[in-house]
């Protein structure tokens, strides 16, 4: 044990003194959740590009700044902290189990780039261009921004004659990837090292360490999941990141965290309305602007942001002003008006169908006006753990203390009987496009509720007040 000891203490001493000398290369920055970073000259090409510096100019959060006005940092910033919060998870590995696991500076390299880098193919506002934009004016297309990041990686390489080894840059992409299911890995060996970044065992990874904090912070949340004890007590075993089994409840934080964000800053009420309505915007204005075509090459697609709430707003194309009355709309805070709720009872998430405005239409009474598709929007939000209907906790090894070398699994009854029994949520709302068939779309949401479920599982009545409101006239 002695002999361990002196050899832990010889690595962690040395790497610290080989990390203060290498220091002279690298590019300082201050960022307002990590304090300190430090981009190494590799990494700092990439930074210093037209397409990296395009995160700036993305919202991390896309329009929740509407409703919570702190949210208004980018992905820019996140990216940096997630280059920052892989370069200490690995150094961490390397310093307490280096010689066990041979991690290099190839490595240490590859996985800072994976964070650095596995955002750069976001698109406008956030997760909002692909899950609801791009489905719906492509014909529900799957693309997912994981794939334009891979692509987006290859194109600042050419372009920008980056020099870097080309097995580096295969495992930079692979690991940015590691979150889908399936996803091939070049090497057998290692394979924890795809952990950190991505985490598609287990939903652990770095990512979220900075998103959580980061976004709680801007939103002026608490947050009380403690990233720090996780980064420390992690151990590799069996070519995995494992945990210790006595930080259970810290990692239950993460997830339960996450969740919270959901519901209270990602999927909250006005911000999906104010989301659906500029997806509606953007539909409109697709065919003049042809803003689906940018991802079909990374050399036009790094050229679209955030900005173009702007570039539809200020335009005077005729063709445009669809498009630009529902913007204005979202200035004046004329929303599509929330009517109602549910949540959908437990025993039928199994068999669960998106609920769709044709859905609402045919359950409305006859003695309100005649409702139409394109008078309701319906958003079927789904809230989880990370791993849909299933414990996340589940799948993430642990290890009883730092002698041991066996990994095992934990059940939430043999830690607290308060944790929860079931892992998702799947709520639907439905809002009215014009305030005054709020009334109308209401009751036809309740007839609806009754029509499945035989109850009305909403929480309270839409209030009156709300079905009397008229439109606001300018």
């Amino acid at each position: 044990m002695g002999a361990q000891y002196c050899e832990d203490e010889f690595l962690r001493n040395n790497f610290a003194l080989s990390s203060i000398e290498d220091r002279r290369f690298l590019k300082h920055i201050h960022d307002n959740v990590h304090g300190n970073i430090y981009l190494d000259p590799l990494s700092l090409k990439f930074v210093d590009t037209e397409q990296f510096q395009r995160l700036r100019d993305l919202k991390q959060l896309g329009l929740s700044y509407m409703v919570y006005p702190g949210a208004v940092h980018s992905r820019f910033e996140h990216s940096l902290g997630v280059y920052w919060l892989a370069s200490e998870a690995i150094k961490r590995l390397k310093i307490y189990q280096g010689l066990e696991l041979d991690i290099d500076r190839f490595d240490i390299q590859t996985v800072k780039l994976a964070g650095l880098l596995h955002d750069v193919g976001h698109g406008p506002f956030s997760h909002m261009f692909e899950h609801e934009f791009i489905p719906r004016v492509l014909n529900g297309l799957k693309w997912c921004h994981e794939e334009m990041s891979v692509k987006m990686i290859d194109y600042i390489v050419d372009e920008h004659n980056i020099d870097i080894d080309s097995d580096g840059l295969k495992k930079v992409k692979e690991m940015i990837i590691a979150s889908g299911n399936g996803t091939s890995k070049s090497s057998k060996e290692k394979l924890f090292l795809y952990d950190i970044v991505a985490n598609g065992r287990n939903g652990i990874d770095v990512d979220k360490f900075d998103y959580i904090v980061r976004d709680s912070r801007a939103c002026g949340l608490g947050c009380n999941f403690q990233f720090q004890r996780v980064l420390e007590t992690m151990r590799v075993i069996d070519d995995e990141i494992c945990y210790r089994a006595k930080e259970y409840l810290t990692i239950h934080k993460l997830f339960a965290t996450r969740a919270d964000l959901h519901r209270t800053v990602y999927m909250h009420a006005k911000v999906k309305a104010i989301e659906l309505m500029f997806v509606d915007a953007m539909t409109r204005a697709n065919d003049v602007l042809q803003i689906s075509s940018y991802i079909d090459e990374p050399a036009q697609y790094w050229k679209l942001d955030d900005t173009i709430v702007k570039t539809i707003e200020t335009s005077s194309n005729q063709d445009l002003k669809e498009s630009r009355d529902l913007i204005l709309r979202i200035r004046r805070r004329d929303l599509y008006q929330f009517c109602n709720e549910f949540a959908v009872p437990k025993d039928k998430l199994e068999c669960f169908k998106n609920v769709t405005p044709q859905d609402i239409i045919c359950s409305q009474n006859s003695s309100h006006p005649t409702l139409h598709e394109e008078d309701i929007a319906v958003s079927n939000v789904k809230i989880d753990l990370t791993r849909g209907k299933n414990n996340p906790l589940e799948s993430i090894s642990f290890f009883k203390d730092y002698d041991s070398s066996e990994k095992f699994t934990i059940k939430d009854d043999l830690v607290s009987h308060l944790l929860p029994t079931s892992y998702q949520d799947m709520i639907v709302r439905v809002y009215s496009k014009k305030p005054h068939l709020v009334e109308a779309v209401s009751e036809a949401f309740e007839n609806f509720q009754l029509k499945t479920y035989g109850m009305k599982t909403q929480v309270h009545a839409t209030p009156e007040k709300k079905k009397r409101k008229r439109p606001v006239i300018f």
